[in-house]
């Protein structure tokens, strides 16, 4: 079809209202349509960068400080995670949904809710419940991504080690956070709470 054609063919498209306003309507949805997943998207991600999550002094003059004095934080290998590796699932709808819970934090930034060092220790053992109990219910799938049973060489692991990762592999009933609480923040004061060894 010549550009002659396709010009003309626009033309009498336009000149019969219903059909161009239709076309325009389409067009319009489809590059907003675009135009919305993108920005959603970028902001997500924008959302899961470690910059992002210390950005308010409750997280960074808390929980990154103990973090920076892990093995996850700086290691002989070099592989670094990062806090939405640990708290951000990977799979888009996992991650949504998380992201929603994460509202409630907003709102607790907002509201003053942790703004000061002791605020923040008051509420440590309600906030690491919480995580944990997310963590437990989803299998520690973000322990995982790194993390893989598959993958590890029992042999090179300590007597108690591998012991406990070949048993929790063989009977599938527990998972990373429940040998691994405080591997990266401090555990709170846990005087009180049902089952806590």
């Amino acid at each position: 079809m010549s550009e002659k054609n396709i010009i003309k063919r626009y033309w009498q498209m336009l000149k019969r209202p219903y059909k161009a306003s239709l076309g325009v309507l389409l067009a319009l949805g489809f590059f907003f349509g675009v135009g919305f997943w993108g920005s959603f998207n970028t902001a997500l991600e924008m959302t899961n960068t470690e910059s992002f999550c210390i950005s308010c002094h409750e997280m960074r003059d808390n929980v990154y400080q103990e973090y920076k004095e892990t093995i996850h934080y700086s290691n002989r290998s070099g592989v670094r995670a990062t806090c939405p590796d640990c708290h951000v699932p990977n799979e888009w709808t996992h991650k949504i949904v998380r992201k929603i819970q994460a509202s409630k934090e907003v709102w607790g930034k907002l509201t003053g809710y942790i703004d000061t060092r002791e605020k923040f220790q008051q509420h440590r053992k309600e906030m690491a419940l919480r995580e944990w109990k997310r963590m437990k219910e989803n299998g520690s799938q973000e322990c995982k991504n790194c993390h893989n049973f598959d993958y590890m060489d029992f042999s090179e692991q300590g007597k108690r080690s591998r012991f406990q990762h070949a048993n929790a592999l063989e009977k599938n009933e527990k998972t990373c956070i429940d040998c691994h609480k405080g591997i990266a923040h401090e555990l709170p004061d846990m005087s009180g709470v049902e089952g806590w060894n």
